[in-house]
């Protein structure tokens, strides 16, 4: 299931935006009584395109246990999302008012995840405490991991890692289609930590995938049963 990934401008408080039912909104996400990562963004779906963006923010008010800061970005003339600065605190409850509708989520632990090209490692932190530093391979010469901070943006039990979604035909030396176990999506254009019984040797020691973060079976279910959706994960070099 793909949890989505909204609230003031940026470097404004969060609990000091204004409510009002101005703006029709179909829905607010996360939706009620979620529990999600703590980099989670708020998406919110206005009924009709927006014209006066401006005060279409001012209709958005998130409450939490401390006052933070955040941005906005438009995903499309109907759809607004607001990402905290950092992270939501963890283990809190969050309220957001937006035309006329409420939703309440809350975050679960502050689960980090951080893979290192260099190291050949993936990491994971929980409330700010290493809990398991694991070997993994990465993305091969040509075919590199992205740099960056992401947010976990779906898990999938099972998944097919078909190399036509990123370019490369099944007939090409580099073509594969694989059945794969613990996926964690990382990104829309295809990467992904996920097991692979396949690189285990290589894991700890070279990169040789085709651009995701490749566990061991055993490292990956437990990261997967430990990461919620809107949890970060950082790529380092």
């Amino acid at each position: 299931m793909v949890a989505a990934f909204l609230a003031p401008s940026a470097g404004t408080p969060v609990a000091e935006a204004a409510a009002t039912d101005a703006f029709g909104v179909i829905r607010v996400l996360p939706g009620p009584g979620e529990v999600v990562g703590v980099a989670h963004p708020v998406v919110v779906e206005f009924i009709a395109p927006v014209v006066n963006r401006e005060a279409a923010e001012r209709t958005v008010s998130i409450t939490t246990s401390q006052s933070m800061a955040g941005e906005f970005t438009w995903l499309d003339d109907a759809t607004l999302e607001w990402k905290p600065t950092g992270y939501w605190p963890a283990h809190d409850e969050i309220e957001v008012r937006a035309g006329g509708l409420k939703t309440e989520f809350s975050t679960g632990a502050a689960v980090v995840g951080i893979a290192d090209i260099d190291a050949h490692t993936f990491t994971v932190e929980v409330d700010g405490e290493v809990v398991r530093e694991m070997p993994a391979s990465l993305g091969k010469p040509g075919f590199e991991t992205p740099v960056g901070d992401f947010t976990v943006l779906e898990k999938q039990r099972n998944v097919v890692f078909d190399s036509r979604s990123i370019g490369i035909p099944l007939d090409d030396p580099e073509g594969y289609l694989i059945d794969g176990e613990f996926g964690v999506r990382v990104t829309w254009g295809g990467v992904y930590v996920h097991s692979a019984p396949w690189s285990v040797d290589a894991q700890g020691a070279a990169n040789v995938s085709h651009g995701c973060i490749n566990l061991s079976p055993e490292n990956a279910e437990w990261y997967f049963d430990m990461v919620r959706v809107g949890d970060p994960v950082t790529v380092q070099a």
